[in-house]
């Protein structure tokens, strides 16, 4: 399985301005909703931080992976983001993040939510890769590194 697959080229942002955790979702979700006008931002917005209350998606590292099933979804979204000041996500480390990749699923799908989820992991464990995430210097070149992923 390929990152690529799940992600578009409008959904890699290379540099976020979000502030704080509720600005950081709020960020990575319009492009999302601007693609999917069928979408209602504040439900998403809302599964997003109903899944932050259950623990943080910070997972430490400089990297969040927020994530939410939807119904109103037909197929898997993924978002890339990236925050080169860092930002408080109440990560398990306490550190600030860097890296986020925001995966919004259709309720029916936990097979292959879990799996990109997984993917997604994989990727960022590697430093190479989260170095040459962190230093490309466009969008161009994020999506091209992440669409090889």
């Amino acid at each position: 399985m390929k990152l690529g697959e799940y992600l578009e080229k409008e959904l890699v942002l290379p540099e976020l301005t979000a502030s704080t955790k509720q600005e950081a979702l709020a960020e990575l979700l319009a492009p999302v909703v601007k693609k999917n006008p069928s979408l209602d931002a504040e439900e998403v917005f809302n599964v997003l931080m109903e899944r932050e209350a259950l623990g943080t998606t910070g997972i430490g590292n400089g990297i969040a992976i927020p994530h939410g099933k939807l119904a109103s979804l037909d197929k898997i979204v993924v978002v890339a983001g990236r925050s080169f000041e860092g930002l408080d996500f109440d990560a398990l480390d306490q550190k600030p993040c860097k890296i986020f990749f925001m995966v919004l699923a259709p309720e029916n799908v936990a097979g292959t939510h879990l799996r990109i989820l997984a993917q997604i992991s994989r990727l960022l464990k590697d430093e190479d890769f989260k170095q040459l995430f962190m230093e490309s210097d466009s969008q161009e070149a994020l999506w091209n590194l992440l669409s090889a992923a």
